[in-house]
């Protein structure tokens, strides 16, 4: 009988989008970035044998890319400032007026993304843009999965604010459920 599961290399190399984005969000900087997916995929390498078959994988690589960005926020608590995402140019959009458009939206998007606190934008990145369950993005960030959702909607509520984002008439984020 063969084994068909995949090895952990072999999970990276269609997972490594994924856990590029997370730690742009968590980072901020491209390039400090791409060292910490390094990082991961070297310290997920050498630890495969500890990985369960039977265990989300994404879970398993957000969580050691979240501590080894703790590790580096400890060590760098001395630096400067890092590289802005903003300098960044490279998105492709569409010529004319409406890549002007959506240049403009995503610069505003990123913007209140990042001045989101560290917390809110943890969890939003791995709920939202990654797709994981709140019981998954709780042992990756290792909380509570009442605080999970507490900070997510902390965090939706503050994006809102901050891309001035409203609720239409009719329709209340002080009500339940958004009903008059």
């Amino acid at each position: 009988m063969t084994n068909t599961m995949p090895t952990v290399p072999e999970r990276l190399v269609a997972f490594l989008p994924n856990l590029r984005r997370f730690a742009i969000s968590l980072c901020r900087s491209r390039e400090l970035a791409d060292d910490l997916v390094q990082a991961a995929c070297e310290r997920a390498i050498l630890a495969a044998d500890s990985f369960a078959p039977d265990s989300r994988f994404d879970a398993w690589m957000f969580r050691i890319l979240r501590n080894l960005w703790i590790d580096h926020l400890r060590r760098q608590k001395t630096a400067g400032p890092h590289d802005d995402i903003d300098e960044a140019r490279d998105v492709s959009v569409p010529s004319g007026e409406a890549a002007a458009h959506a240049r403009m939206d995503l610069a505003g998007v990123t913007a209140a993304l990042q001045r989101l606190p560290t917390e809110q934008r943890e969890v939003l990145v791995l709920v939202c843009v990654e797709d994981m369950s709140y019981r998954d993005a709780a042992e990756v960030l290792a909380i509570p999965i009442g605080t999970v959702m507490s900070r997510l909607a902390r965090a939706r509520k503050n994006l809102m604010q901050l891309t001035g984002i409203s609720f239409g008439e009719g329709r209340s984020s002080d009500t339940k459920g958004g009903v008059l």
